[in-house]
This record gives C-alpha cells, sequence and structure tokens, in this order.
C-alpha cells in the first residue's frame, strides 16, 4: 500500500505545480500601435539655379571736398555725418581779403572806363580837326592807338573784377552733390593752402543709389556666353551683352540670412584680370532710405538660367544612408517606403530640391506623394504608420 500512496502524492504535487505556472504566467504584450506622423504633398515651385559671390557696397559717386584759395576757414556749416543736399553750404574761409580784391578791380575799371573816354575824345577831336587840315594824320593815328588801348585796359580790368569776384565765390565752398558727409579735416581758424598741397576738407558720399562690386569667374563668364546666345564671340560682345540684359540679382549683408534685397547688374570690366581669372561687375542697388552703407560686406546671389519647375520638401525630411540621399512616404496602405533621391537647391526658406533617383513604379508621380515631415526617429520602413494629413486634426500628442 506505502508505494501507491507514494506515487499518488507525487502525481497530484506535480499536477498542484503545473497549475500554479500557468496561473502566475503574464499575458503576451499587444503589437505597438503604428507611430503618428505628418505628411505633406512635395511643393511645385519655379527655382533659380543660382551661383553665390562675395562683393562689397560703394557709393556711386563721391566728392573730395578741398578749397581753390588760400585762407583761414571762418565758419563750418555742417555736422560730421550729416546728409547733405547739393549747393548746401559746407566751409566758409575768411571772405574779407577778397572782398577788398574784388573792390579794387572794380576800381581799376573805373580808371581804365575814364581813360577810355578821353581817350575816344582826343580822337574824335583830331578826327574832326584831320577834316579841316588842322591836324596830322600822325597826331589822328596816336589817337586811334591810344583809344584802343585804353579799350583794351578796360576789357582787362573788367576781368580782373570776374577773377577776384571768383575767388570770393570759392570762399563759400558748398556740395558739389548730395549724400552723406564726412568728418571735417580741418576747423575754424586753420589755414587752407590752394594748389598742389590743397588738403582735403571732406568728403561727400552719395546714398541712392549704391553700387555693389563682386568678381565673376572666367568659367562663369563662358557660362553666361553659351546661355545669352553668344558663345564663341568676342569678349567685349559678351560684356555687352550682359550689360544689355540687365541681369538681376539679390544680395544679403553680412549677419544677415536670406537675399531679401536686390540689385540690377549694369557694369562689367573691359578685360579679365590674368593675376585671379576674374571678371570685375558692379550691380545699382536702389537706396532711398539710406539704409546701405559703402564698404559693407554682401554676399550676392546671381541667377545663371531661367526658372525652372521643381519638387520642394522640407530640409529635415531628407534623410542619409551612406552616400545616399532619401525620403520617406506613405503608400496606400498607410505603410512607410523609402525613396531614393537626387539634391537640387536649398531655398530660403529651408526647402530642398528633390528629384526621384530610382526607376518609378507605374503610375506614380512623385507630386503625388505623401513625404513624412516629422517623427522620423520612430518610423520602419515597409511597416504601418499613422499619417496626419494636412487639414486633419492630430489625436493625443
Amino acid at each position: 500500500m506505502r508505494p501507491c500512496f507514494t506515487w499518488l502524492s507525487v502525481s497530484l504535487a506535480l499536477a498542484h505545480c503545473i497549475i500554479n505556472l500557468g496561473c502566475s504566467s503574464e499575458p503576451v504584450a499587444p503589437a505597438p500601435e503604428p507611430p503618428k506622423v505628418s505628411v505633406l504633398h512635395p511643393e511645385q515651385r519655379e527655382i533659380f539655379n543660382n551661383l553665390e559671390f562675395n562683393g562689397w557696397l560703394q557709393a556711386d559717386k563721391i566728392q573730395e571736398v578741398r578749397s581753390r584759395v588760400r585762407g583761414h576757414i571762418a565758419k563750418v556749416h555742417f555736422t560730421d555725418g550729416q546728409t547733405v543736399k547739393k549747393g548746401d553750404p559746407l566751409f566758409e574761409i575768411d571772405p574779407r581779403p577778397f572782398q577788398a580784391a574784388v573792390d579794387a578791380a572794380k576800381a581799376q575799371v573805373v580808371a581804365a572806363d575814364a581813360t577810355l573816354k578821353l581817350a575816344k575824345a582826343e580822337h574824335d577831336r583830331n578826327a574832326f580837326l584831320i577834316g579841316k587840315g588842322a591836324a596830322s594824320q600822325q597826331e589822328f593815328d596816336v589817337t586811334f592807338a591810344k583809344q584802343g588801348v585804353s579799350a583794351a585796359d578796360k576789357l582787362k580790368a573788367e576781368r580782373a573784377v570776374d577773377r577776384a569776384q571768383l575767388d570770393l565765390d570759392y570762399s563759400h565752398i558748398t556740395a558739389e552733390l548730395g549724400g552723406r558727409i564726412s568728418k571735417a579735416e580741418l576747423t575754424e581758424g586753420n589755414l587752407v593752402n590752394a594748389g598742389g598741397s590743397d588738403p582735403l576738407l571732406t568728403t561727400i558720399t552719395s546714398v541712392d543709389p549704391m553700387r555693389l562690386y563682386f568678381n565673376i569667374d572666367e568659367r562663369t563668364v563662358q557660362d553666361y556666353a553659351r546661355r545669352l546666345g553668344v558663345e564663341g564671340k568676342s569678349l567685349t560682345e559678351v560684356l555687352a551683352q550682359m550689360k544689355d540684359t540687365k541681369i538681376p540679382f539679390t544680395f544679403e549683408l553680412d549677419g544677415e540670412k536670406g537675399f531679401s534685397h536686390k540689385g540690377t547688374l549694369t557694369f562689367s570690366d573691359n578685360r579679365i584680370d590674368p593675376s585671379t581669372g576674374t571678371l570685375q561687375v558692379y550691380g545699382t542697388v536702389p537706396n532711398k532710405d539710406g539704409f546701405f552703407t559703402p564698404g559693407a560686406r554682401v554676399r550676392v546671389r546671381l541667377p545663371v538660367d531661367k526658372p525652372a519647375a521643381a519638387l520642394l520638401v522640407p530640409e529635415t525630411a531628407i534623410l542619409a544612408d551612406q552616400n545616399k540621399r532619401y525620403v520617406l512616404i506613405v503608400d496606400d496602405k498607410n505603410t512607410a517606403r523609402r525613396r531614393n533621391v537626387t539634391l537640387g537647391l536649398l531655398t530660403d526658406d529651408s526647402m530642398r530640391a528633390i528629384q526621384p533617383d530610382d526607376k518609378l513604379e507605374e503610375g506614380e508621380n512623385p507630386a503625388e506623394w505623401w513625404v513624412i515631415v516629422d517623427n522620423l526617429q520612430r518610423v520602419r520602413i515597409n511597416y504601418p504608420v499613422e499619417p496626419q494629413k494636412p487639414g486633419k486634426a492630430k489625436e493625443g500628442g
């Protein structure tokens, strides 16, 4: 009886353990939900192919203000950095010596005029007397010559007045062009010399328009010649065509982001610099509000072709795999698929032009792709996702 009891006890204990093990096991975890992702169609837009260059701004016109007469500065009529108009007074050289010279010259005119009147009276009298036989031909000729000399002396005196008046006018130095003036290099009381050693008093730079200079490499010049239809022609013809075409460009100042300022190409040099292989050009930039300053460094973007249609996606939607670039799209079964692409231009609003790099499936249109633009780290290729299309409110976070 003992063995049977023992076998039965072991069987019951084993069954109890099996039951306990079954009750204590945890349930199998359910499959994770597909990740929610935002999707967008590629944006269709016309874009330019551009080249970028470093450049600088410069005033269209510059006046170096110098004195044409010698004297002491009596007054400065401007403050440093002021904006002046054409004709505004700038410096006044002490006018008293010049006014005295004008008065003296005018007195010489009066004296010459009196001498001329006397000579004319003598000549008229001799002309009358020679007809009566009371004066000789020699006397007549002498008075005629004196009249001519007196007339010349009067003309000379009048020109001396003009010259003295010109010096007096030069003592009032005015702006020859409108713009922004620099500081006064000499102030009241300083002696100003005129002639070969005349000092620079100040400078004026025009404000509107401005010039933007930059250098174009020789290869770009040749590429432009091809695009303008003047390939193989002389450099003079190519440069003339570039100028006549009035090519627009955009630029940004140092520290800015986005080529928001505009200009027009208006000049190109007549030769390529052999030391650098570049051609210097400049464009005209409107500056009515005086925002731009001469000497400022800029980055120029020059279009090299006509605008072309392109598909653009956010730069953040581009993924990389070694030397390949690709995007993830959602198919009609809400499954994530990979599409290799070739990258194009990056726009100022961080959109990247793309072009399919692989053969498309039948009926596939890249413009109709639903491109995944966020939550990319949770997406697994060939696995389901929950796309959130534009206009559809997102559920959860």
